[in-house]
């Protein structure tokens, strides 16, 4: 069998799955069609671009997003380490620098000596020789993607994701703004624009009434339900976006001391602190209508949109229905499928979801067969998720405690639940740790 794995893609995912295949002493071949041939979203050629939000989910004590992120770590993931080296303040969560992220992932995965990097377009798949590891993600070619479906047997879903805008920094009226995490949570890093009520319904009746961007005869908006753009939150009705992307809760206002009408949240974008992105405010009108639409929020009204929202097709497998816990196609074992094409969601996820394929994958290579890490794990849970969940309209997962196996007694107080969780998570992903082939070590920052 041929001793090396092939990687198709260079995204979070397939990068993190070739770093973890180098480290364990497997030869690594690793396919980037950029830019070569560009995707509707991507602005660079680098490796690992974040495309939408620049955040990596909250790094607080015993939340689900911290488990899966510290279970990754005690695993030797690159981009968890990339990221906080490259990191900017986020209050509570993990925000990076997306351009100095993307250049150390893609300057680390270029000096590895035992990755070789191809700049080109695959479409073919060999499902019978040495082993593979799809990890297109959510903007796979159409070329790929039919290859895709010859494997798979069968037509593989889709969705519609969105991008948010980002905004320069001096341009926002900090007259109008307060900086704030809520609940105080962390460090007060979000300028948040408050709104009073009639604002609110200001700003609300020009966004359900903007001009969205035209449908071509082709497209059928199947917005995935945790990422859809905000005109079609407000359509559900006149509060929702004060109960979603716009809630306040927890946001006190300092020159009042009271939570404002509704709010919105801008996120620091780099470490220059230069540009701030509106944190859930994805959406899919036109440029002219969101340029007129968002200078509605206190504290935008003369903003310098550096980029606007944007939409573009995600691709995923239906993976309940084709792939194993251990990210193998049942159909297939040699090809292997990480990150959003496998059916996660989020940065965190596909950066999970490349670094066990890569463990799985350095497995196959030495003719052992893969375990996947514990049911009680975040790792172990995600892809319990996407590969034991109704294969009838699945729909991507994001890591939450609800996809964890509940305690065998019941403990009332969320906090102590969900910290016990996290306690047992981690013990059984020591144990599990052990068992399959360690990486050598991070080599020291440059």
């Amino acid at each position: 069998m041929k001793r090396s794995v092939t990687i198709v893609g260079a995204g979070l995912a397939g990068c993190e799955a070739a770093w973890q295949l180098a480290r364990r002493g497997v030869a690594v071949e690793l396919c980037e069609m950029r830019p070569v041939r560009q995707t509707p979203a991507h602005q660079t050629d680098k490796f690992a671009e974040l495309v939408c939000s620049n955040s990596l989910k909250s790094e607080s004590l015993n939340t689900a997003p911290w488990l899966l992120k510290e279970e990754m770590r005690r695993a030797g993931s690159l981009l968890l380490e990339i990221a906080k080296r490259t990191s900017v303040p986020a209050g509570h969560a993990l925000a990076v620098d997306r351009d100095a992220f993307a250049a150390q992932v893609t300057e680390a995965i270029a000096r590895e000596p035992l990755i070789t990097v191809r700049r080109e377009e695959v479409t073919r798949i060999d499902e019978t020789g040495g082993v593979s590891i799809v990890a297109t993600g959510p903007l796979t070619s159409d070329a790929l993607s039919q290859e895709i479906a010859r494997l798979s047997g069968s037509d593989h879903l889709y969705f519609y994701d969105s991008i948010s805008p980002i905004v320069e920094a001096d341009s926002v009226d900090r007259e109008r703004v307060y900086m704030a995490a809520r609940y105080n949570k962390g460090t007060a890093d979000y300028i948040n624009c408050p709104f009073t009520r009639e604002e609110y319904d200001r700003f609300y009746d020009a966004l359900v009434a903007a001009q969205p961007v035209e449908q071509k005869d082709w497209e059928k908006l199947n917005y995935f339900e945790g990422c859809l753009p905000i005109e079609e939150i407000a359509r559900r009705g006149r509060d929702t976006l004060r109960f979603g992307p716009m809630k306040p809760v927890g946001l006190d206002d300092p020159r009042t001391g009271k939570w404002p009408y509704a709010v919105v949240q801008l996120r620091q974008e780099n470490l220059r602190a230069d540009s701030y992105n509106l944190v859930g405010f994805q959406n899919h009108l036109k440029y002219g209508e969101q340029a007129r639409v968002l200078r509605l929020i206190p504290g935008l009204e003369n903003a310098k949109f550096l980029r606007y929202g944007q939409i573009h097709r995600n691709t995923y497998l239906n993976a309940p229905a084709l792939l194993t816990e251990t990210l193998q196609m049942r159909a297939h074992p040699r090809v292997l499928f990480a990150g959003q094409i496998c059916g996660v969601e989020g940065y965190t996820e596909s950066i999970a979801a490349g670094q066990m394929a890569g463990i799985h994958a350095a497995a196959l290579v030495r003719g052992d067969q893969p375990l996947a890490p514990p049911r009680a794990t975040a790792l172990g849970s995600l892809v319990h998720y996407i590969t034991h969940a109704p294969a009838k309209n699945f729909q991507p997962a994001n890591i939450t405690f609800d996809l964890l196996p509940p305690l065998e007694q019941k403990v009332r107080d969320k906090k102590e639940r969900h910290r016990i969780q996290c306690e047992r998570a981690l013990q059984e992903f020591a144990g599990w740790l052990e068992t399959v082939s360690a990486p050598e070590p991070l080599p020291a920052p440059r």
